[in-house]
């Protein structure tokens, strides 16, 4: 896939970000790029400096791996089953230091959830994060406290030929990239 056709130059780590569904089945990632990722999402700016998010992760070919993969929708098991690395962001609803509800704590997430894809792809890596998932399947497998809500499950890998997806995922994987225009997002104020 070509660098996104930006209206105005922006760095390539961010034209470049893309979130493919065709993954090289399985191909394992070193632990030290593995704990890279993590470290990225660890210095992601926060409300507070609350941290509010959490992560957990299954190496392909694990029964760990399997569990990640039956918890997102049927659509995305098919693509995602190929990923090297299946990741699962959660957002600690309250404030550590006063008990009080985080509001910020999805953007937190989504802040650490970027660094990690930004990350990934200066390795060489992809991801695609997920929204289509069984919440209530994913908390009860992993048992994760009320005081967490699970956010998205990213997909992380190498990219591999878009032709090993089904038909219908194929086209839409060498579908042209597009976004709204600026004047649709920015209003300037006065």
């Amino acid at each position: 896939m070509k660098p996104a056709d930006t209206d105005v130059p922006i760095h390539s780590l961010l034209s470049e970000r893309w979130s493919p569904r065709s993954f090289c089945q399985g191909k394992r990632l070193a632990d030290d790029i593995i704990t890279s990722l993590f470290e990225a999402a660890r210095w992601a700016p926060s409300s507070f400096n609350e941290q509010p998010w959490r992560y957990l992760y299954a190496i392909h070919g694990t029964e760990a791996f399997d569990r990640m993969n039956e918890c997102l929708n049927p659509t995305n098991r098919v693509w995602a089953v190929n990923a090297s690395l299946l990741v699962l962001s959660l957002a600690k609803n309250t404030f550590t230091h006063n008990g009080k509800e985080n509001r910020h704590s999805w953007h937190d997430v989504g802040a650490a959830d970027l660094s990690m894809v930004l990350q990934a792809l200066s390795a060489g890596l992809y991801c695609h994060q997920m929204a289509g998932f069984d919440k209530e399947k994913t908390k009860e497998i992993f048992e994760i406290s009320e005081d967490f809500q699970p956010v998205t499950f990213i997909a992380i890998g190498y990219r591999d030929d878009p032709s090993n997806l089904p038909e219908q995922l194929e086209i839409r994987e060498l579908a042209p990239r597009s976004r709204k225009s600026l004047e649709e997002i920015v209003r300037k104020v006065e």
